[in-house]
């Protein structure tokens, strides 16, 4: 399936360049949701999973700090786009199973919002920083994913940038 064929979400927050600048110093673990988001984006860029866990992993071992990043520029605003496009891509298929899963066992899906910040925001449980990878959070029932996330993964594992990869192909 390619990415432009997926349903979009329109449950996302952008917190993105909202300079909340607050203080840094924790760091954080990886929780189910973290795993199931690195699931479904080595799955979207044809990456390994286990290869995107493991750098979450590394990441969330970090013990230094992690700075606001400024608003994105005028020429960044495009690349934005595109990745707000793709989270929504992701998240609205993410949907789409979630509510066919829970039908199927005669429970209501609760479809979370997806908070995308940069650097660092508040959450319901916490602090929220890059460093924790992407993360569910109950007590808000929220997921929140630093873009920076995106930035890490296509320097560290030499990934592409979103909507510049051809969609993986099937093996049918």
């Amino acid at each position: 399936m390619r990415l432009d064929e997926l349903p979009r979400s329109d449950k996302i927050e952008d917190r993105r360049g909202s300079g909340m600048g607050l203080p840094m110093g924790r760091t954080g673990g990886l929780g189910i949701g973290t795993i199931v988001i690195l699931g479904l984006v080595g799955w979207a860029l044809g990456i390994d999973p286990r290869l995107l866990i493991g750098g979450a992993e590394i990441l969330s071992g970090n013990g230094g700090t992690q700075q606001e990043q400024p608003a994105p520029s005028d020429a960044q605003a495009g690349s934005s786009d595109q990745m707000r496009e793709f989270v929504s891509a992701v998240l609205g298929s993410t949907e789409v199973q979630w509510k066919e899963i829970f039908t199927q066992a005669g429970k209501n899906y609760p479809a979370p919002t997806l908070v995308m910040f940069s650097g660092v925001t508040r959450s319901a449980c916490g602090v929220a920083q890059s460093a924790m990878g992407p993360f569910y959070c109950p007590n808000d029932q929220k997921v929140y994913l630093d873009t920076a996330f995106f930035q890490d993964l296509e320097r560290r594992f030499r990934g592409c940038d979103v909507g510049a990869c051809a969609a993986p192909r099937s093996h049918a």
